[in-house]
């Protein structure tokens, strides 16, 4: 998928991790899932110079969605 990795370059392995949270009373409250990198493999400044995770909370993408163009 996607670009094939250039000579020297080790590609990182990656999956999905999944997790059911659950209220206090023990009802499933949400199911959440998140994508991680599986970087104990790689060597910092041979692999990776800086490292970045985007986090993005849906109520202000909501916010600026619905403004009137």
């Amino acid at each position: 998928m996607g670009c094939d990795p250039k000579t020297g370059e080790q590609v990182v392995s990656s999956r999905w991790l999944y997790k059911v949270k659950q209220a206090a009373e023990g009802s499933v409250e949400k199911h959440k899932a998140r994508f991680v990198a599986r970087g104990f493999s790689q060597v910092e400044g041979i692999d990776y110079d800086e490292t970045f995770a985007l986090v993005a909370r849906y109520s202000p993408i909501i916010s600026i969605l619905g403004l009137p163009v």
